[in-house]
């Protein structure tokens, strides 16, 4: 690939484990972008639709200087990085950016997504910067997430470790993160505390300490495909992709700009979810709206447009009724 002489972009990692707020940090980095500045975000997603992409554009445009790629599928970093790789060339050539912002999906391995953006082919291109992981210091008290591969990982490669939604902890959970981080992270690794991902931009400046490890993971690679997120819909209006792996299973579904959901009824339905994560952007009677279920509330925001409605639910068992109730909160005519 050509780069045209781009140049040593900054570029930082944002991870955490599912529900902690990556995409809400990352909406707040962007609002302090400088005017003049062009900012790249690569977005990866455990399932195979992928909304973050959606989410992130329905907010900030191209004409503002924000560019966003989606990897859906799983981790980037796998199929020998090819997804991650095309991606990403893609994105730095339309981008050309000033900054570049990674944000794995909360179950992939941000370590072996640090070694591919340290690869030889972008040595010149890229000047990885401070990994930031966001935690939420409740759940060290969940064995799920402390007997998590994957959670531990992120916290073992973090520069900047972000105790995120500090306005819900009880009295021990700071100290508790900042003894986590003390035996399990990097030597140091800073702890600090936010809420609403609320980042400080200073915290992405400064080199990545993260690489010295020379630590890989193995896991079952696929060979590449187009991804259900892309290409035409069929003739039914609607398709559905689902995925599995590391303890979770998850459902997604595309819709076709002309099916037009109920508001209010699909508001109840997203709100009855049990479910350990959902995203979702949808075109309603309503208006256009992202939405967002954590183990703590449903989230409910305007968009200015969408292409079509994307939803992804993630959970440790697939409904299989959940496809009715999304067909059923379809408005009239739709």
């Amino acid at each position: 690939m050509n780069h045209n002489q781009i140049k040593a972009v900054p570029t930082n990692v944002i991870t955490g484990f599912l529900g902690v707020g990556k995409t809400t940090a990352i909406l707040h980095l962007l609002q302090h972008k400088p005017d003049n500045e062009r900012w790249a975000v690569l977005v990866n997603e455990f399932g195979e639709i992928g909304v973050d992409g959606s989410l992130l554009q329905g907010v900030h445009a191209e004409a503002a200087g924000v560019f966003v790629r989606e990897v859906p599928g799983g981790c980037m970093c796998c199929t020998a990085g090819l997804p991650m790789q095309i991606a990403l060339n893609q994105l730095l050539a339309k981008a050309r950016p000033d900054r570049l912002l990674i944000e794995p999906t909360g179950l992939g391995h941000p370590l072996e997504v640090l070694q591919s953006l340290s690869a030889e082919h972008y040595r010149d291109v890229l000047s990885i910067r401070k990994t930031v992981t966001l935690v939420d210091a409740r759940k060290l008290t969940d064995a799920r997430y402390t007997g998590h591969t994957t959670f531990n990982q992120q916290i073992a490669m973090a520069d900047v470790v972000v105790g995120n939604k500090q306005d819900m902890y009880g009295p021990e959970d700071k100290s508790r993160l900042e003894t986590y981080v003390r035996d399990h992270g990097a030597p140091g690794a800073t702890v600090t505390f936010t809420e609403q991902g609320a980042l400080e931009p200073a915290w992405l400046e400064g080199p990545s300490a993260s690489l010295s490890d020379g630590h890989h993971h193995h896991h079952h690679a696929r060979p590449p495909e187009a991804p259900a997120g892309t290409g035409p819909l069929p003739d039914s209006g609607f398709l559905r992709a689902t995925n599995e792996g590391e303890g979770y299973e998850s459902v997604g579904w595309r819709f076709d700009a002309n099916r037009i959901f109920d508001h209010q009824t699909l508001f109840a339905f997203l709100s009855g979810l049990d479910a350990e994560r959902m995203k979702a952007v949808f075109i309603t009677d309503n208006g256009v709206f992202g939405y967002n279920l954590t183990s703590d509330s449903l989230t409910e925001i305007p968009l200015d447009d969408a292409l079509e409605s994307r939803i992804e639910i993630l959970a440790p068992k697939v409904d299989p009724d959940w496809e009715r109730q999304l067909l059923e909160a379809m408005g009239p005519g739709s």
